[in-house]
C-alpha cells in the first residue's frame, strides 16, 4: 500500500504493508463527530521506519493491534482501530483519532492511559514519543466524573473572592513530631495564610504518628480560627499502602471533628494511581481532592523524548474529578518548567473552554453552540461562578495548586505571568525560612498581596510593614548569593 501527500506541490510516497495500511486514514473527515478522543504525538521514527509506518504502529498498539496482522481481526474489531489522520513530518508530529468506545465504560482514566501513553512508550520503533495535547469530545466527557468539591468552593468556605488561596507546605518536610508540625501550621494560620498542606511524603512515621497529626492539626486549627476569627483549611496526604488503608486515613480525618471544608484529601497521584485518585472523587464527593503529582516529572519534562505535556497530566487530573493538581510555577520558581507549559496547563483545567497546545478543548456535556452553554462560556470569561446548579453542562473547573520555589517576592510576577488569582499557592520556606520565623513569614505574604490589590510596588509597601521588608531583604540577598556561588 503506498500513501500520497503532497507538501507545498511536492509529492511524497509512503509505503505501508497491510497491518499499518488499516491504521491510517488520511482522508478521514469525521473525527470531531463525537466518537473520537483525538491526540497529538511528537515522535521521532527509528531509522527503519518512515513518520506514517511509525505512526501506524504506535495506533495499533494503543489501540486494538500488535505489531503482525492475526487471522482473529472482525469487522467489528477493525471499527475499534485508532486511526493516523494527519502528521507534519517537518515538526514531527503526528495526529491520531482513538474510537472512545475502545475504553471502559466505568468512567475509567487509568484505562484510557493505559491505551494511549502505555506500551507505546516503550516500542523500539520510535526514538521519541511525546503526548503534546489530547481532546475529548462532549459524548465522552458526560462518561467521566470531572471535580465535584472545586476551587470555588473552597474559597467560598474562607470568606474570600478576587485573590489567591494564600498556602505553604510544612518544612522540613520530614522530621517534625505530631505536635511540632501542628505549632507549625497554628503560626502560619495566625499569621494570616489560609491553608497548609502535607508534604507528598506525609504518612505515618514512627516520629510523627499519623492519627496523633491529626488530632493535634484539629487542635491547632480550632485554636487559630478562635484567635484570627477567619476559616483555614488542611489538605491532608491520604496516599497508603492498600485501598483499606487510604479509607481508614480519610475516616479518621472526619471523625476528628472538622467542620466540612476545612480540610482536603492530598493523594499522591502518579505514584499511588489514578484508581485512588478516582476513589476519593466517587467515596468523598463533598471533599477537595488535591492531586500530588510527584515523579511527574519522568513523563512532563519538555526535553524528556518519552512521555506527555503537563497539559495532558492535567487535563486527564480533570477529567478524572481531582478539585486541583499541582501545575508548575512556569519557570518563576525553582521547578523546571515555562509559560508555554505551566501556563497553558493551567488555563486548560480552569476555563471551560480552553486553547491547548494544539485543540480547544470544550468542556461542556452539551453540545457547545448551545445557547445556554454559550452564555457560561461567556460568564467564565469574565469570571462568574458557573455551574453550580447545573453540572449537568460541563465538567467543573480543577484548580492550579502553584508550588517550589516561590517566596513572597514573587507572588506578584507569578500572578502577572498566569494572568488569574485563581489558584492555590503554597510557598514551603518562602514562609519557613523568613528570618523572624513562620507567622512573620505568613504575614509577609499577605503583605506581599495586599501591595498588589493595591497596585503598590511591594519595595515601597514594605516601608511600612517590616514582615514583608524582613522578606524582601532575605530572600534578595539569597538570591544574589546563589546567582555568585
Amino acid at each position: 500500500m503506498v500513501i500520497k501527500k503532497v507538501d507545498k506541490n511536492i509529492e511524497k510516497d509512503y509505503s505501508l504493508n497491510p497491518h499499518q495500511g488499516s491504521y491510517v486514514n488520511l482522508n478521514f473527515k469525521e473525527y470531531q463527530n463525537g466518537e473520537y478522543l483525538l491526540a497529538v504525538f511528537h515522535m521521532v521514527p527509528d531509522k527503519s521506519l518512515n513518520i506514517l509506518q511509525a505512526a501506524c504502529e504506535i495506533a495499533a498498539e494503543s489501540s486494538t493491534g500488535t505489531n503482525f496482522l492475526v487471522q482473529t481481526e472482525t469487522p467489528f474489531s477493525k471499527k475499534m482501530n485508532a486511526l493516523v489522520y494527519q502528521f507534519d513530518e517537518k515538526k514531527n508530529l503526528v495526529w491520531i483519532a482513538y474510537p472512545w468506545r475502545l475504553f471502559d465504560r466505568g468512567g475509567n482514566v487509568q484505562n484510557i492511559l493505559t491505551y494511549i501513553v502505555g506500551n507505546v512508550l516503550g516500542m523500539k520503533q520510535v526514538s521519541t514519543l511525546r503526548l503534546i495535547d489530547v481532546w475529548f469530545p462532549s459524548t465522552m466527557l458526560e462518561q467521566y466524573d470531572g471535580p465535584s468539591y472545586t476551587l470555588d468552593d473552597m474559597k467560598k468556605y474562607l470568606g474570600i473572592k478576587n485573590r489567591p488561596v494564600l498556602g505553604t507546605i510544612i518544612k522540613p518536610k520530614m522530621g517534625l513530631t505530631s505536635s511540632e508540625y501542628a505549632e507549625v501550621c497554628y503560626d502560619f494560620w495566625t499569621g494570616g495564610g489560609d491553608f497548609v498542606k502535607n508534604d507528598e511524603p506525609q504518612a505515618n512515621q514512627d516520629f510523627c504518628p499519623y492519627d496523633k497529626m491529626v488530632k493535634h492539626v484539629k487542635e491547632a486549627m480550632d485554636k487559630a480560627v478562635k484567635v484570627t476569627g477567619k476559616k483555614k483549611v488542611h489538605s491532608f496526604n491520604v496516599s497508603a499502602a492498600d485501598f483499606d488503608t487510604m479509607i481508614e486515613r480519610c475516616e479518621l480525618i472526619r471523625a476528628a471533628g472538622f467542620e466540612p471544608g476545612s480540610y482536603a484529601f492530598l493523594i499522591d497521584g502518579i505514584t499511588a494511581g489514578w484508581m485512588a485518585v478516582q476513589t476519593l472523587r466517587r467515596k468523598y464527593p463533598d471533599v477537595f481532592i488535591h492531586f500530588h503529582r510527584a515523579s511527574h516529572g519522568a513523563y512532563t519534562r519538555p526535553e524528556n523524548p518519552i512521555g506527555f505535556s503537563v497539559l495532558v497530566l492535567s487535563k486527564f487530573a480533570r477529567l478524572a474529578g481531582a478539585s486541583g493538581i499541582h501545575t508548575g510555577t512556569a519557570g518563576v520558581g525553582k521547578m523546571k518548567g515555562s509559560p508555554e507549559e505551566d501556563i497553558t496547563a493551567a488555563k486548560g483545567i480552569l476555563k471551560l473552554l480552553a486553547k491547548g497546545h494544539i485543540f480547544s478543548q470544550s468542556w461542556s456535556k452539551v453540545q457547545s453552540n448551545d445557547k445556554e452553554m454559550l452564555k457560561l462560556v461567556n460568564e467564565d470569561n469574565v469570571h462568574h461562578l458557573i455551574l453550580e446548579d447545573d453540572s449537568w453542562r460541563g465538567i467543573k473547573k480543577c484548580a492550579p495548586i502553584i508550588s517550589g520555589g516561590l517566596n513572597p517576592t514573587l507572588l506578584k510576577p507569578f500572578i502577572d505571568v498566569a494572568g488569574t488569582v485563581d489558584f492555590i499557592t503554597t510557598m514551603g520556606a518562602g514562609c519557613h525560612a523568613h528570618p523572624d520565623g513562620t507567622k512573620a513569614g505568613a504575614t509577609a505574604l499577605v503583605q506581599s498581596l495586599e501591595a498588589y490589590e493595591k497596585k503598590i510596588p511591594i519595595e515601597k509597601y514594605a516601608k511600612t510593614h517590616k514582615e514583608l521588608a524582613r522578606s524582601i531583604e532575605f530572600f534578595s540577598k539569597g538570591k544574589k548569593d546563589s546567582e555568585s556561588a
